[in-house]
């Protein structure tokens, strides 16, 4: 039989908001240590990607475990493709420039390069 897990994902979630608003490093060293048995752990990778579609636990993950697209990556999952809005006819100034049109460059600012 397996144990559940003692680590909770508002657990963890109110551990990083505590070291976001106050600044408490015991906090943030707490969370990040409940995340890396997490993420390091094949059983709880569900758990683990669960956690990490909140953006601040996402955040602490790109920054110093560096394991969410990892473990997604192995088990083949995903995202799904945005749709790109349609461009609307009501609206012909967005897109590309207009043809000959060129942008000019201000007199009164020098060059960068004069000798180019």
């Amino acid at each position: 039989m397996t144990r559940p897990s003692r680590i909770s994902r508002a657990r963890v979630l109110d551990l990083l908001r505590l070291a976001a608003r106050k600044g408490d490093r015991a906090a943030l060293t707490l969370a990040l240590d409940q995340m890396k048995t997490l993420a390091y752990t094949p059983r709880y990778w569900d758990k683990y990607l669960d956690l990490i579609a909140h953006p601040m636990a996402r955040l602490a993950d790109l920054l110093v475990i560096k394991q969410g697209d990892k473990i997604a990556h192995q088990k083949g999952w995903t995202r799904p493709k945005r749709e790109r809005p349609k461009p609307s006819a009501k609206a012909p100034g967005r897109g590309k420039r207009a043809a000959g049109r060129k942008r000019s460059i201000s007199p009164s600012q020098p060059s960068l390069f004069p000798d180019l």
